[in-house]
């Protein structure tokens, strides 16, 4: 217990400092350090703010285990969390902390069964660890009362504000009494988050604990400038240089964590996608899955990824830039851990640069630009590998079958080319150059002048311009005369093209889908094999596929009309004109209603 001595001069008490014994706690961090003696002897409002992995569950678990009535049937600890998996987590590890104490906690989520939630609770619950949706529907249903609640938690605050919850933390702030205790933890501080403690809190003490270099000591940090249609090819080298690639692959969207996930099971690669819009079964069973290592790449979004806690990550890849220096720090925290290193690896677009610029400046730590691994290079580290491998698997003794298995070989053949066969056989495709789809470098652009306006981008030249709105030297904007009412997705487009053309997904980026017609990017050689293989396939007498109009290649206004081009959005935007009796400046003339 002596090793223990600094828990217990933060006031907890000896059923406490056993449970933390077991667990295998030894010292307290620097946020359960500053936030347990202010919970339980200064008794105050909190404002925590840590990064992950610093033990902010603890923080506030370890007060609440000490204050509360274990002999009242009420609840007297609300615990919202943004996601089901961190709701999960939380009442997990209180559970674990609570020792001998016989209190009762219960983690409240949508996609687990509201009948069973709704006798326990019946049964009487102490501590409820919830998101906010399902807690508002058992207080609207009557099954929660918090007329008894002493504390009122909210868990990573950012992430809630961010997924649209600030209405319905209200609406149960609003249902609990005025004299509890309100705590804010998050591992990010917006303003925003500071305005929500104002509203909802009374005098609290901010508590923040400072990213140390820890991470960056133990995280090897490094960026490539990549193209965004080179992001899937680049990301296969990395894993295929990497000895045990097991790692997290951070994406914005739900849509792009699909689409990711799926081209790389396509490619062989052992990958599962988590986000919101999967069922809760299915969410646990692919954290399972990647705990037990069974999947080794899981592709998430910020959301999704929070309350996924799992021990000895070698990596953590940004497909897309986060959108604050916060979100990457938090990103990074992930891999590095428990005195093991990690590798986090940023994937830049030229259109990025700015940002990450900014990124870099605000985290404070050096990272570095590597250069796209070569092909030839991958290829020659998996032989090595694979050599490696199978010396180290060479052994004396084997089953009779296989030993006369090979000497009815060597009687056919000599021995050089049955190892021939076999490593080819077994091994496939996987040491071909050819496999690797080249990745053209993007070379760095030469410093500006400053105070020159010339070198803004506002004064670029018309190619420069029609390039950044969509198409390059290598790249094609194609416009598809078919749009959401012929059933068109993002998915249904690319294996459309897919079904007609031997182009592949990498070939293809940046689909839009509208009403009528879709545009997509392809590079010269897929642009010219779509082209060619569509011009036969006619939609009113004319091609499905054509290149899309120079002046408008991303179809932003084009939406607001039901038509198939560019000319029916032209001709409409003269009848506007005659219409409206404005003059038409591309004639340099008014119209007859205004010469009058």
């Amino acid at each position: 217990m002596q090793q223990l001595e600094n828990f217990a001069a933060l006031g907890l008490t000896r059923s406490t400092l056993d449970a933390l014994e077991k667990k295998g706690f030894k010292e307290p961090t620097e946020i359960q350090a500053a936030c347990i003696p202010l919970l339980l002897k200064q008794q105050c409002d909190v404002v925590g703010q840590a990064q992950t992995g610093t033990g902010k569950t603890a923080a506030f678990g370890l007060p609440i285990l000490e204050i509360v009535d274990t002999s009242s049937k009420h609840v007297q600890a609300l615990i919202l969390s943004p996601t089901r998996e961190l709701a999960v987590q939380v009442a997990a590890e209180i559970e674990s902390m609570k020792g001998e104490r016989e209190l009762n906690i219960l983690p409240v989520y949508g996609g687990s069964s509201m009948d069973l939630q709704v006798r326990r609770l019946r049964k009487g619950v102490n501590v409820v660890v919830g998101t906010p949706g399902r807690v508002l529907d058992h207080i609207r249903r009557g099954t929660l009362d918090l007329s008894h609640l002493q504390f009122a938690v909210l868990d990573e605050a950012d992430e809630m504000l961010n997924m649209g919850f600030i209405e319905d933390i209200e609406s149960i702030l609003s249902q609990s009494p005025e004299e509890k205790r309100m705590l804010l933890f998050s591992a990010t501080m917006p303003k925003q988050i500071l305005s929500l403690a104002k509203q909802f809190m009374k005098d609290y003490s901010l508590v923040k604990i400072e990213s140390k270099d820890q991470t960056a000591n133990l995280t090897d940090q490094h960026y490539y400038q990549v193209r965004e249609k080179d992001k899937i090819e680049l990301l296969c080298r990395l894993i295929d240089i990497a000895p045990d690639f097991y790692g997290l692959v951070f994406c914005r969207t739900k849509m792009q964590s699909d689409e990711v996930s799926r081209m790389l099971i396509d490619r062989g690669y052992n990958s599962e996608a988590i986000h919101g819009d999967l069922a809760q079964k299915q969410r646990e069973i692919i954290l399972h899955k990647f705990r037990e290592r069974r999947v080794s790449i899981l592709v998430a979004t910020d959301v999704a990824a929070r309350g996924i806690d799992v021990q000895d990550l070698t990596h953590v890849i940004n497909y897309t830039i986060p959108q604050n220096p916060e979100t990457y720090v938090h990103r990074i925290g992930r891999t590095g851990r428990a005195g093991k290193s990690g590798s986090a690896i940023t994937f830049v677009t030229p259109s990025e640069t700015r940002r990450f610029t900014f990124i870099k400046r605000s985290v404070g730590s050096e990272i570095e630009k590597e250069i796209v691994p070569d092909a030839r290079a991958i290829v020659a580290i998996k032989r090595e590998r694979i050599l490696d491998s199978i010396i180290s698997s060479v052994d004396s003794k084997h089953q009779k079958e296989y030993t006369e298995m090979a000497q009815d070989l060597l009687e056919i053949t000599d021995p050089g080319t049955i190892v021939t066969t076999l490593l080819e056989k077994h091994y496939g495709s996987q040491l071909q150059v050819s496999e690797y789809r080249k990745i053209n470098a993007i070379e760095d652009k030469p410093q500006r002048q400053k105070n020159s306006r010339y070198d803004d981008d506002r004064y670029a030249s018309k190619d420069n311009w029609s390039r950044r709105k969509g198409e390059s030297d290598r790249e094609t904007r194609l416009f598809i005369a078919r749009g959401f009412k012929h059933g068109m997705t993002k998915r249904v487009l690319v294996d459309f093209i897919k079904e007609h053309t031997r182009v592949s997904d990498a070939q293809l980026n940046d689909v839009k889908i509208m009403q009528d017609f879709s545009f997509v990017t392809a590079d010269s050689d897929a642009a010219k094999i779509i082209l060619s293989t569509f011009s036969d396939l006619k939609n009113d007498g004319k091609p499905v596929i054509t290149r899309a109009k120079p002046d408008n290649p991303n179809g932003r206004h084009l939406a607001k009309f039901k038509g198939d081009g560019h000319d029916s959005f032209r001709n409409r935007r003269e009848d506007s004109r005659r219409r409206s009796g404005k003059p038409d400046f591309k004639k340099g003339k008014r119209s007859k209603k205004n010469s009058r």
